[in-house]
């Protein structure tokens, strides 16, 4: 894949998201959400299991699991922040100002998922080629929920219309930022190995994708619509590659 369509197609799924909400004006736009983020769910974790963790083992580097907890406990600092709209928790008020420590939680998180495309691109790869492609993916499945959650929180904000979008463009350009970061800065000039960012990307993931399961169901018990969507996420991850 060319860096120019991940660069487009992570900036496009932010833009899909925000125009679901734009145009598709129902009153269970929250069932909506919740079904996406399910979706996302299953997906990133079956992508964690099935090539990412095995990926990051396979040099026996006994550092991995401690950059994967890592990751788990910045995306925990990042959520204390942002409230945990990466997984569907929309705090809505009419009138309400842009919560601007959200928006910055979210977009670290973004510039940090971007990085390990970055490096890909800058020669820095896995011996599994297929890594690139699959979390290129996790993240466009995971970013159009997120932006859908983002976009129904500017709608209830007292900024114009055009700075809504202006925002969520904003927000958009977060992951593609991550890439050139990636792209020009070297993670062995920094004394970090390629596959601890990864690892921490990975951590990341694996805390959303394990609160998305559990918090898109009520008292902790899936219906059936939210079951399917968790299951059709492992099942895509694991037929596309």
């Amino acid at each position: 894949m060319e860096l120019s369509a991940v660069v487009i197609g992570l900036f496009a799924s932010v833009l899909l998201g925000g125009s679901l909400v734009a145009y598709l004006h129902t009153n269970n736009k929250n069932q909506w959400i919740k079904l996406l983020l399910a979706f996302s769910g299953g997906f990133l974790l079956a992508i964690i299991f099935e090539h990412l963790l095995p990926d990051l083992y396979h040099d026996e580097d006994k550092s991995v699991g401690l950059y994967i907890l890592y990751g788990f406990l910045i995306q925990l600092i990042l959520e204390y922040f942002s409230g945990g709209i990466e997984h569907g928790h929309v705090h809505v008020h009419s009138k309400q100002q842009l919560p601007w420590l959200l928006f910055l939680s979210l977009s670290i998180h973004s510039i940090i998922e971007g990085i390990p495309l970055g490096n890909h691109f800058a020669g820095i790869e896995s011996e599994d080629h297929h890594q690139h492609d699959t979390l290129f993916w996790g993240i466009i499945f995971h970013q159009i929920p997120v932006a859908v959650a983002l976009m129904t929180l500017l709608y209830h904000t007292t900024l114009k219309p055009w700075l809504k979008w202006l925002v969520l463009g904003l927000f958009g350009i977060m992951t593609p930022l991550g890439v050139f970061l990636g792209l020009t800065v070297s993670p062995t000039n920094l004394g970090i190995d390629v596959h601890m960012i990864l690892a921490v990307v990975v951590g990341m993931f694996l805390h959303i994708s394990t609160t998305i399961i559990f918090e898109t169901s009520e008292n902790h018990k899936f219906n059936l619509l939210k079951l399917m969507s968790i299951i059709i996420g492992v099942i895509l991850a694991m037929v596309m590659y």
